[in-house]
């Protein structure tokens, strides 16, 4: 099969926007707590989100159903890899160049506040249209912005879709159905996506604690990431994933970790990569008591204790859909234009959890003395719906 390159990335979350300014946010030593502590989505409950506060691109030029957050979170990173995008239209056509991106909630804070006007007036806002809401629209829409024709679609299974997005794409150059892809994600705070996971009682009212005996939950966060992906040599090379599927519980993961396992083992097959060859590994790590204890286990089992680790939701949040292109990022970010192997840090409190398998926590200005060659990623979901990616130094 042929070789699947990451060439460009655009970027943005609560660590800020742009390649260089996430880089340099992400691999500070320095605590930066980036979260922000607000009742905004969840009124007379303070919590720490990963906000997004830079400024948004205008959609005003857009038909009514695309003038969403979500939609102007992707086109302020399309804009970042929009020329490299151009080239390959140019290049190869507007029917050969895809559009793969994972995303959850679509339009549906503009939702939320068209239904609360509505129940207050008896009237929805005007221009609100209900098509803003619909899981397609993030890839119709970024179709549209740049004229194209061909296979668009969004990836929408929780919080595995950005990483899943990114293998769907990789699978489309291989079979010759595209030759350059848009993948990658976005998703967006919302009231109901607040309500819904504090309903499940998962969500912290303080900075989430991976892999430590006092975690208590997730902070929720909001980000995009898109990558230009081709078969052309490039950076950062897409060498392997690994997709499972557990269906153990709706919202638990399976404890003993097999689906986790399964699909790390495929990634490093896929890319006929030796355990012992991977310089870091980016935690799912949502500081939940299941899913800590899972990956731990599955980790320990795939990798051993060797391997640093960290989970950089302290820094992020968790974005949802959008998680799995924003960590993917975050890998890309480690493999290039970083000579000395710097590693993204693991800021918790370090009160190290006896029933958890042990590992190798990455600590703020951990490097490996060289660049790095080899990172993965894992990402799961509810469900069941388990991915990892394996990138490599191209």
């Amino acid at each position: 099969m042929s070789d699947v390159f990451l060439q460009q990335l655009g970027v943005v979350c609560a660590l800020g926007y742009g390649v260089d300014r996430v880089r340099q946010a992400l691999f500070s030593a320095q605590d930066q707590s980036p979260l922000t502590l607000t009742e905004r989505y969840s009124p007379g409950r303070s919590l720490p989100l990963g906000q997004v506060h830079t400024a948004l691109p205008s959609l005003a030029h857009a038909a009514p159903r695309f003038q969403t957050r979500n939609n102007a979170m992707a086109l302020l990173v399309l804009n970042d890899i929009r020329a490299g995008v151009e080239a390959c239209v140019a290049r190869y056509g507007p029917g050969r160049v895809a559009v793969v991106v994972g995303s959850s909630t679509s339009g549906q804070p503009e939702g939320e506040v068209a239904r609360a006007q509505f129940e207050a007036t008896g009237n929805w806002p005007a221009g609100f249209d209900y098509a803003q809401q619909e899981l397609g629209n993030l890839a119709e829409f970024l179709a549209a912005e740049l004229g194209l024709c061909g296979v668009a679609h969004v990836i929408s299974t929780a919080c595995s879709s950005g990483a899943k997005a990114l293998a769907s794409g990789a699978r489309l150059l291989q079979a010759g159905l595209a030759d350059a892809v848009i993948a990658g994600g976005s998703d967006v705070l919302g009231g109901l996506t607040v309500a819904g996971f504090s309903a499940l009682e998962s969500v912290s009212a303080t900075r989430c604690n991976p892999l430590s005996r006092h975690r208590n939950g997730i902070n929720l966060g909001e980000g995009a990431a898109l990558f230009l992906m081709t078969r052309d040599d490039g950076p950062v090379r897409l060498l392997g994933w690994g997709e499972t599927s557990d269906a153990h519980h709706m919202s638990a993961p399976d404890p003993t970790g097999q689906g986790a396992i399964r699909a790390m083992q495929q990634a490093l097959q896929r890319g006929q990569v030796r355990a012992d060859q991977i310089d870091y590994l980016n935690l799912h790590g949502t500081a939940t008591q299941h899913n800590d204890s899972m990956e731990a286990l599955a980790v320990a089992q795939v990798l051993g204790d060797g391997v640093p680790v960290s989970s950089t939701k302290p820094l992020t949040g968790h974005t949802l859909a959008a998680a799995g292109a924003v960590e993917a990022a975050f890998g890309w970010m480690t493999l290039c234009d970083n000579p000395q192997g710097q590693l993204p840090p693991h800021w918790w409190d370090g009160a190290t959890d006896p029933a958890l398998a042990p590992l190798c926590v990455a600590a703020p200005g951990h490097s490996l003395g060289r660049p790095a060659r080899h990172v993965m990623s894992n990402s799961f979901a509810f469900g069941g719906s388990n991915a990892c990616l394996l990138l490599g130094a191209g």
